[in-house]
Formats: C-alpha cells, structure tokens, sequence
C-alpha cells in the first residue's frame, strides 16, 4: 500500500508540475491579453506580410496561363499547377520550415537547420511531386503512397524488414478498428505519428554516419514510431469514441496508469463488459509496443519517458472528461489541460527515441503546442458543436452571454502568435511568414468549408473587437491566396488513398467470393451416359478434385479480365473459365501423387490418389486436360483465328507447366541457383497467373505492348506467389492451408525460404511484388483489381 501510494504521490508531483509551467504560459498570454499590445504587434506583421501578397506581373501572368488554381485536395494537379506558377519551391520551403518548427521544435536562425531544410525540400521534390500527367498519381494513387513506392524507399535505407513488419502491422490495426471510429483516420494519424518519429531520428544523424548505423537507428525509428503512434487509435481515438462503456472506460484508464506507473502492463483477463474480443487485441498490441520503447530507452531516458506518458494521459482524460452541461468551467479547467496535452504529444517523441534532453526544444515544443491545438479545435469547431464535444470555443460559444470572465479563444489564439512569433522565435522573418501563412490559410479553409453565413455568425461571436484588427484580418483572408501546406494536402491524399484502399478491398472481396460461388456452379462435369461398362467413375472421379475449398483465382482473375476489363458477356466466356480450373486441377492431381509431391490432402480433403488410386488419379488428370482443350475449342462468339490462337497458347503452356514439375523432381535435393529458382516458380507457378490473363486479352484482341504487360506482371505475381507459398508451408498450419504444411523440408525441395532464409524470402517476395506493381503502371487501364490481387497474393494466410 504505501508502494502504491508513493507511486500516486509521484504521478500527482508530475502533473502538479506540468500544470504549474501550463499556468505560467497561461498567465502570460493573459496579461498580452489584458494590456492588448498583441494587437499592435500583429497589426505590424500583418502589414510585413501583406506586402507580399502583392505578386509581380510576371507572376499574374504565370497565374493567368495555369488557369484557375485546382482544389487543393486534388494532390497531382495541385502540385503540377504551384510547378507551373512558379510557386512550387516557396510552397514546400515553407511547408517543410513549419514541419521542422511544429514537429521537430527547431530554431529558424541555426544555419544546419536551414541546411537540412533545403535538403529535405529537394528530397520531396525529386521523390513526392509529380512531373507530368502521365506520373502514377493520374492512376490514384500516387507513388510514394503505395505499397511498392513506400518498398523502394525502404530499400534505398536498409530498413526492408521494418517497413514490412509496419505494413502488416498498419493492415491488421486497419481491419480491427470498430465501425464507431474512424478507420482511416485512425490510421492516418497512426502513420503521421511514425514519420514524425522518423523525422526525429534523421534529423538527428549527421551525413557522416556510416550507411549500416543509418539503417539500424531508421528500422528502430519505424517501430518505434508506430509503438508510440498506436496510443492515438488504441488510447486517445477509442477512449474518445462509443465504443466503450463507462465502466469499460474506467477499466481501461487504470490499465493505462498502472502501466505508466509500474513499468508493466497489468493482465486483461477479466475483463468485464462487450468488448472483451477487442480489448484483448488492443492489449496485446499495447503490451508489445510498450515493451518495444521501454527496450530502446536507456536508464536516463526511460523514467523522462514514464513522466512525459503519465502527464499527456492525465491531460487528454481531464479534457475528456468535460461535460457541455457544466456552465462554470475557469479558464484554467478549460486551458490548462489542453496546453499540456498539446505540448506532451511532440516533446514525449524525443523521449520515445531515448534522445538527450535538450532544453531550447522542450521550450519551444511547449509553446507551439497550444498554436496547434487552438487552430484544430477552430477548424473543427462546427463538427464539434454538433457533436457535443467541449473545447474552447464550443464552451465559449455557449456561455459566452453568461460568463463575461471567458477567455475568447480566438483571440487567445492571436496572442499565442504573437508570442511565437516575437518571443520564441526573436522576429525571425520566416518564422512570421510562415504562422501567419498557416494562420491565415487554417481561416480561409474554415470558411470555404463552413460557407459565409455560418462563417459570419461565428464571427460575430468570436472577432477580437477591435475595428483595426478585425478589418485588416478579413482583407488578407480574402487577397490571400498561396498559403496552403504540403502537409495539409498530404493528409488528405492519405486519407482519400486510405479509403480508396479499403473500399477497392472490400469490392475485390465482393467480387472474388461472388464469382467463386459462380464458378463453382459452372465447373461440374455432367454424365455422359451410354454404356453401363464404361461407367461415370472418371467424371466422379473429375467431380471429386474440383470440389473443395479451392480459391479459384486463375478463373477468376480470367472473368474479371473478359468481363470488366475487355467488356466479352460472361456467357460467351463461360468455356475459357471452365478450361482454366480444369487444367489447373489437373497439375495439381499430378502434383499430389506419390511419384512426385506425395500430398496427402488438397483444398481441404484427402487427395484423389488416396480415395480412389494413382492410375485413376493419373487417368483423372488426363480426362480434365482433354476436356479443358475440348472446352476452348467451344468458344463461340469470336474470330476462329483467336481461338486457334488461343488453343495454340494454351497448350503450350501446359507442356511448359511439365516441364517445371520435371525440373522441380529432377532438382530434388539439390540446392537451386537464385536464377534456377525463378525458371522454376515461373513455369510451376507463373504460367498459370500469365494464362488467366493472357487468353482473355488474346480473344479481346489486345495489341502486343499490353500483352507484354501482362506478362512481365504475371511472372512476378506468380513468383511472389511462390514465394508466399514457400512462407505458409515453412510457418503455416493445415486447418488454414487445406493441405499439409512442411512438405519442402520433407521433399528436400529447393524453395526461396531455402536459399534465402524467411527474413530474405520475404525481402525477395516484396521485391516482385514492386517489379508487378511496377508493370501495372504500363497498362493503358488502372486496373485496381489487378493491384487488389497483388496486395491478397503476399498478404493471405492460406
């Protein structure tokens, strides 16, 4: 008990603190307030910074051949037309200047801060803008966003291994946030989080540092980030939401404290109440990305660590507990807590990476914080009305009447500039342009979101009061123009490509289950009938192997390029998708007899072999071969030249696909060659990806550069393929795969797991997946099913 209450005494003596310096800031943001010399001081500024508004005409010019300024949340032609205008480079200098103030608390006058400024805005230039029209990003996406783009960076800084472990992280935190909350939301802060860790620790390595040092401090940067981002989601976001109860809250608030406390996530195993399934995975995750910082601190960094964590949880859930219906809230209750909160969130980072403390950061970390956090609560001031919330300007907006004594946020806000501006950062020219830019621009967009009128009656409420002031202020809102920031617009390209992914996911999803449903009722074989000697046993036997719990991607893949991509009616395709599955589950009745694999069980039954015998089996695999080719010479409805074409094809590639299980038995035991390897997936695996894209384009009449295309994305896809096959069979369980696991090792096959190890297979996985990605990109179509495929092909589990 009194270990227990010496650790509350603790816990208390840091907030106590933390709320003394709060008070403090407060104060003397008050006392700007009472004597109103801020408004001078920006009056001063406003004038310095209206001067350059005033573009030359070469500019107007530049302005008047761009055509009209494209919205800002449209990332390629934004970024294209600030190029055009001539804009570009004051845009992302100023961006990144406010990055390297807000997130990574720097001094505008040190000349290496400027260094690394200029170096970072050439780094977004040549790698995150677009230089013309035909860039990815006129495909969706752009590329530094995808999974392939995000790959190549991680290559270029030997941190392969990291940014996947990342991915698969982000992708199940994805699927296992609650309908209440906002997924990408959620997970666009998880992401923004982990740069700004990242950020940190770059900034921190000078451009001497030998590559493999660079490497290991960004791998731990990355893990270390998502650790300390995961809290907004899993902590901030879910407390936040309806997803818990009251009494789940509370659990979960001492769970949080006792870990802060202790240095030790406390058991979840009684939880009470109906979220138990989440609040297990939650903790679970929590539990590894505690452990993952508390390995990485040092002994002097570590209880900096406790302190900081314990000191912004208490402020977000004092904030949190706040109620609208309360009408007597000070100024202190309704400030304080919001300055601590707003300044823990960037000073825990350097804590987070074990940094040494550096007291000009800590200051001007804190000081900024309350500038961040008034100009979101002002940008979502209307959403958060409607929804109840209290921050200072919906409890001022409400009580504003009866309550003379608040402080109006709004022109708190100012002060804080002002004190930025003229204390923190001594007048520094750029600091001033840039607050007032991101300032002005945070007024503009409220406006044009909320329109007006609802602007104007929110004005009235919260102008500051003075004519002077108020005048000026509406004139650069209207006559500013260029002060939008790459962050902004990167936020809402994250957020856009986020749920692009997810709804593409879940249409990908639709389609493949209800097309297998489809398939599945095209593919059995009927009874011939005829004579009694001859029997039905081979068409049972036919019927036996194509029933089961097969994924039927190479049909699929087939329907979905006849039909969406190449608009052929599914009827008159219905012979192309039979024959594919046929010859399909024929290689693989081969595969399984005990001349070659010696499976014991496929798509989730014992193999043919072992229900009937090998010679009907090997018969089986014949009769399905032949009646695949009798298929294809069914189709009808097109030229008799693309259908012999097609024949042609097919069959040749069947012999290739012989050719592969004849090398993969020969080579038994032998270790393969990288380049020996890759023939082999290629003709074991690759053709069949290739034939499900080829024989639809082949019968659409596709010119010889799109099938070339096709090609180069089949061959990888089918390796990366191979290769996660390699993966499941040397980690997987049977219940999940449908057939045995194991059976490399025990065949002493050569596999990518072999020769590479898991770690290097799954590097090479991912280097094809980028090389298919990549030939994506040449298509004369975005096909995102295609894309779709790609990410369920090295991200499955069967």
């Amino acid at each position: 008990m009194n270990q227990l209450n010496t650790k509350t005494e603790l816990a208390d003596s840091w907030y106590t603190n933390a709320e003394r310096k709060a008070a403090h800031y407060l104060a003397l943001l008050q006392e700007e307030l009472g004597h109103k010399s801020y408004r001078d001081t920006l009056l001063t500024d406003f004038r310095l910074w209206e001067k350059e508004l005033i573009k030359p005409s070469a500019w107007q010019s530049a302005l008047s051949l761009a055509g009209r300024k494209p919205d800002y949340k449209d990332y390629g032609k934004f970024l294209r037309w600030q190029r055009l205008t001539g804009g570009l480079d004051d845009y992302l200098e100023r961006s990144v200047t406010y990055m390297y103030m807000r997130d990574l608390g720097k001094d505008l006058a040190s000349p290496s801060t400027q260094r690394r400024i200029e170096k970072l805005v050439a780094f977004l230039k040549q790698h995150l803008i677009p230089s013309s029209d035909s860039s990815n990003d006129s495909k969706g996406i752009p590329e530094h966003m995808s999974l392939a783009g995000i790959y190549r960076w991680a290559q270029r800084e030997g941190v392969e291994l990291a940014v996947i472990w990342a991915i698969n992280k982000l992708r199940r935190v994805s699927d296992r946030i609650p309908p209440e909350m906002n997924a990408e939301h959620a997970v666009r802060k998880l992401i923004k989080i982990m740069i700004g860790v990242v950020l940190h620790v770059m900034d921190d390595m000078d451009d001497h540092i030998p590559p493999a040092e660079r490497s290991r401090r960004l791998d731990q940067g990355i893990r270390l980030g998502y650790s300390y981002g995961l809290t907004y989601p899993f902590i901030d976001d879910l407390m936040d939401s309806g997803v818990l109860d009251d009494a789940e809250k509370s659990q979960y608030a001492r769970m949080i404290r006792h870990t802060l406390l202790h240095g030790s996530v406390p058991d979840v195993k009684n939880w009470t109440g109906n979220n138990a399934g989440l609040i297990q995975y939650v903790h679970g995750e929590l539990r590894e990305a505690f452990e993952t910082i508390r390995k990485h601190q040092n002994p002097e960094s570590l209880p900096i660590f406790y302190e900081q964590s314990y000191v912004f949880f208490q402020s977000q859930d004092i904030d949190r507990d706040k109620s609208p219906k309360v009408s007597n809230y000070t100024n202190e209750e309704l400030l304080l807590p919001i300055i601590i909160k707003s300044a823990s969130s960037r000073l825990i980072v350097r804590s987070v990476i074990g940094a040494q403390e550096d007291e000009a950061f800590d200051q001007r970390t804190f000081y900024f914080g309350l500038y961040n956090q008034l100009a979101d609560d002002f940008a979502d001031m209307y959403d958060d009305l409607a929804a109840g919330a209290v921050t200072p300007y919906t409890y001022y907006w409400s009580n504003h009447r009866e309550r003379p004594d608040l402080l109006n946020p709004f022109e708190l806000y100012w002060a804080v500039v002002a004190h930025l501006i003229h204390r923190v950062y001594r007048s520094q020219p750029t600091a001033r342009k840039v607050i007032l830019e991101r300032a002005i621009g945070g007024i503009k967009r409220f406006k044009q979101k909320v329109g007006v009128d609802t602007y104007q009656s929110f004005m009235r409420v919260f102008a500051v009061g003075d004519a002077s002031f108020d005048n000026m202020l509406e004139r650069l809102i209207q006559k500013a123009d260029r002060v939008d920031f790459f962050d902004k617009l990167l936020r809402e390209q994250m957020v856009s490509t986020l749920r692009s992914n997810r709804e593409q996911k879940e249409r990908f999803s639709e389609t493949v289950k209800g097309l297998r449903e489809e398939i599945n009722a095209l593919l059995p074989l009927q009874a011939q009938g005829g004579s009694e000697i001859l029997g039905e046993s081979l068409t049972d036997a036919a019927n036996y192997s194509l029933e089961g719990s097969g994924k039927r991607i190479r049909p699929i893949v087939a329907w979905v390029m006849c039909v969406e991509e190449y608009g052929l009616s599914p009827s008159s395709i219905a012979p192309l998708i039979r024959s594919l599955e046929y010859m399909h589950t024929a290689s693989l009745i081969f595969d399984d007899l005990p001349t070659q694999d010696n499976s014991s069980s496929r798509r989730g039954k014992p193999t043919l072999h072992l229900v009937h015998n090998s010679a009907t089996a090997e018969l089986t695999g014949l009769f399905l071969i032949q009646k695949a080719i009798e298929e294809q010479s069914s189709l009808t409805g097109f030229s008799p030249k693309s259908v012999l074409q097609l024949i042609q094809y097919s069959s040749s590639k069947a012999a290739d696909m012989c050719r592969g299980q004849e090398m993969d038995l020969r080579t038994r035991g032998q270790a393969l060659t990288l380049e020996e390897l890759n023939i082999l997936c290629y003709y074991k695996t690759g053709i069949a990806f290739e034939a499900s894209l080829l024989m639809p384009a082949i019968l659409a009449g596709a010119d010889e550069k799109e099938i070339q295309a096709l090609k180069k994305y089949a061959y990888h896809a089918g390796i990366a393929f191979q290769i996660k096959d390699d993966l499941l069979d040397a980690e997987g369980n049977v219940a999940m795969l449908g057939k045995p696991v194991g059976q490399d090792e025990s065949n002493s096959s050569s596999t990518f797991v072999t020769l590479f190890g898991k770690d290097g297979a799954t590097k090479t996985m991912w280097e094809h997946f980028c090389l298919a990605s990549e030939a994506l990109n040449e298509l004369p179509r975005d096909s995102a099913f295609l894309a779709h495929l790609l990410h369920y092909l090295i991200q499955r589990q069967s």
